[in-house]
């Protein structure tokens, strides 16, 4: 199978760029900006037919896009989230022969969901950020474009090689940071907001297995468990071996020792397991924020379509996912 990658060089994509690469079946070409790139093109500034032209040479099956941009103004989000969706989705129409599109888009597309309860594909969008809108936009385009397509609606994604920008991967080089100068505290914002944290080598085989089936519409990719973030990050404070204090933002001292027993149930989480006898709270109103600012107390997927369409479900462990987080961050010259 002849498969063209959007967006390589992210941080999900890279993880795409892995597994394609390894898989005896199927032939990787990669479009993108940089020199690395097989065929040199940027999205957001070249032409739906100059795309095309492109594509008929190579004739993908599947073109999977994971490009797109996280942080940056609003028209930079945009730019790369939404008018270069609708390059993909126009070129693809005009090749001579269309190929299936796997498009990744981000839960930050529903906004506010009710607490204490997954959020399935069904639920109507209500994105409250620059990030969020752009994303949604972008989806429209994919499920409006006629094509053969699947949006896979990726949740909180954490894992090596985490952007530095993203909420672990802020922790793990404030903790580097803390640990070389023998700081006592770490300053991050508030962690109260509760979090489907799915690791970025299951997003990738979930990338995958839907560029092989014939699933389409929008499919939710998470762990399916919700997990507070300020439970979540001591299992990184934990691997660091960091005895200082974590200053949340307009928040009280958090001391390892005082969250040491909240983060004991999080060991086995992953692996299509429920926290054993552990239902959280519903967040009160105002709490916590998704990975771009947005006011998001809850955010746990529904993820029965994908175990029902593409035959996945997570594999990897939050703790593992960042303990490998922390490893890479501590190995980094």
């Amino acid at each position: 199978m002849r498969v063209l990658l959007l967006g390589a060089d992210g941080f999900i994509g890279r993880r795409v760029t892995d597994r394609l690469l390894v898989d005896p079946e199927l032939q990787v070409t990669v479009l993108g900006r940089r020199d690395s790139a097989d065929i040199r093109f940027d999205l957001t500034t070249g032409s739906p037919g100059a795309l095309a032209r492109f594509l008929d040479a190579v004739a993908p099956q599947v073109v999977i896009n994971c490009a797109g941009a996280t942080y940056g103004s609003s028209r930079t989000l945009i730019r790369a989230n939404t008018l270069a969706v609708a390059t993909v989705c126009e070129a693809i129409r005009r090749s001579r022969e269309p190929a299936r599109l796997v498009h990744v888009g981000s839960a930050a597309e529903y906004g506010p969901v009710p607490g204490g309860v997954p959020v399935s594909e069904g639920a109507e969008p209500r994105p409250v950020g620059p990030y969020g809108v752009s994303k949604l936009a972008g989806t429209e385009l994919v499920l409006a474009s006629g094509l053969d397509a699947a949006v896979l609606r990726v949740f909180d994604v954490v894992g090596p090689g985490a952007p530095t920008a993203s909420l672990f991967g802020r922790l793990a080089e404030g903790l580097r940071r803390a640990l070389e100068r023998e700081e006592s505290q770490v300053r991050m914002p508030d962690l109260s907001g509760y979090r489907d944290f799915v690791d970025v080598r299951d997003v990738a085989r979930a990338i995958q297995a839907a560029a092989v089936s014939a699933a389409t519409g929008v499919i939710n990719i998470g762990s399916g468990h919700a997990v507070r973030a300020r439970e979540a990050a001591q299992l990184l404070v934990r691997a660091s071996g960091f005895e200082g204090s974590i200053v949340e933002e307009n928040r009280q001292v958090l001391l390892p020792a005082q969250a040491a027993g909240q983060g004991d149930h999080l060991a086995g989480h992953g692996a299509g397991h429920h926290l054993p006898g552990h239902r959280p709270a519903e967040p009160r109103q105002g709490e916590g924020r998704g990975p771009t600012g947005e006011p998001v107390p809850w955010r746990q997927a529904d993820v029965r379509t994908a175990r029902d369409r593409l035959g996945w479900r997570t594999q990897v462990p939050l703790e593992e996912s960042l303990g490998d987080v922390w490893l890479e961050t501590a190995c980094r010259v």
